[in-house]
């Protein structure tokens, strides 16, 4: 299934065209071959190549929470789950994930994903989440995100939902989106006049999936809004 026809495929659902193929969340499930919500007791649902979390070499018996660094080496890639927040990262990335009680080891709360480097997709419903790159902060207001940060720019896709935008080098650098299905895909430069740092995509980048925000959303017990 090509990219045009997955969206049709998608869209139907939404118009309510497959309700009688796909009534509940579990036949949707069963229809992309999707698992059911990760227990508790599990971080790691997926992991290849090289990853490591707090300098330590990772598996899938690994445990991840707020107050940790997450690492992976080139062509690796690691799919895992925090309370209701699931994330998709890729090769080369460096993100550090940082609580919003500190003061007490137990809590699975984030405030705020820090994304050094690399590439991250990730599905929330924590309206007091921020994301951070070396070029914006984003604050998330229940959304589905795809973003690639690198030192002097940041691509970001908003697949759904609401977020606020402002570049870390010019606070008048700023601007609200509200998404229903990758509306408005950004690029946020770190060196650029006044009010200009926030330019639009001219197209959006096709290595964030459907099938992956589905993924994701499915590991926290949720279906994506697009398919809802």
């Amino acid at each position: 299934m090509n990219n045009t026809d997955r969206r049709y495929f998608l869209k139907s659902i939404s118009a309510g065209l497959l309700a009688i193929l796909l009534p509940t969340v579990k036949a949707i499930a069963v229809t992309f071959s999707l698992p059911p919500k990760l227990s508790a007791s599990q971080s790691v649902y997926r992991l290849t190549g090289k990853v490591w979390v707090n300098g330590n070499r990772a598996d899938t018996s690994t445990h991840i929470g707020p107050n940790d660094t997450v690492k992976t080496g080139k062509n690796s890639e690691i799919v895992f789950v925090v309370g209701d927040h699931a994330m998709l990262l890729r090769g080369g990335s460096h993100l550090v994930i940082q609580p919003k009680e500190p003061n007490d080891p137990t809590s699975i709360l984030i405030s705020s994903l820090r994304l050094f480097a690399g590439k991250l997709l990730s599905v929330s419903r924590n309206n007091g989440l921020h994301i951070e790159t070396p070029t914006v902060t984003i604050g998330i207001r229940g959304t589905g995100v795809y973003l690639e940060a690198g030192p002097e720019k940041t691509y970001f896709c908003t697949c759904y939902g609401e977020v606020d935008v402002v570049a870390n080098s010019d606070v008048t650098s700023k601007e609200s989106i509200v998404s229903k299905h990758h509306d408005k895909p950004l690029y946020i430069f770190g060196k650029e006049q006044a009010g200009q740092c926030i330019h639009d995509a001219k197209q959006l980048k096709t290595n964030h999936t459907d099938q992956e925000l589905i993924l994701a959303e499915a590991l926290v017990g949720r279906v994506p809004p697009f398919v809802s």
